[in-house]
């Protein structure tokens, strides 16, 4: 899929983030929260890092992009490397976030659904880094993978 400028600027910001999640020998998925142009907050899988249950990469986003009112998540698009888990997808939900753009679907296919029978307008990317450094990921550390996504 073709996307905008600015959709390119903050899908690529999340690839960043998830490749510097893995080179701190975490789990290479990334975020960031966009909001009229601007790239209010980036973050990265950090469970391995932070011994975390909860710190997936929009969730680091979110919280690195500190409290903001609700107007400003009414006007943003979160982006996400790969399909968002059902936590990560509730807190889209919590806060209003009326549009997602996802890397990639195929290494795992989360809450998609919900997010657009909820109005949230839902971007597939297929881009073929977010596949391949996931694909690579799985083959190396499966354990840790499932260990991620609850299995």
């Amino acid at each position: 899929m073709s996307l905008s400028a600015d959709d390119q600027r903050g899908l690529d910001a999340a690839i960043a983030e998830a490749e510097a999640g893995r080179a701190e020998g975490g789990i290479p998925i990334g975020s960031a929260l966009m909001v009229g142009g601007e790239i209010v907050g980036r973050g990265h899988n950090r469970r391995v890092q932070q011994g975390s249950v909860v710190l997936h990469a929009e969730m680091d986003c979110l919280e690195n992009a500190g409290r903001l009112p609700a107007s400003t998540y009414a006007n943003a698009t979160l982006y996400t490397t790969l399909s968002p888990c059902d936590m990560c997808t509730g807190a889209a939900l919590l806060y209003g976030i009326p549009r997602v753009v996802i890397g990639e679907n195929v290494t795992f296919l989360g809450g998609e659904k919900l997010l657009a029978s909820r109005g949230v307008e839902v971007v597939l990317a297929e881009d073929d880094r977010c596949v391949s450094m996931m694909r690579t990921f799985i083959a190396d550390e499966p354990e840790l993978w499932n260990e991620d996504i609850g299995v």
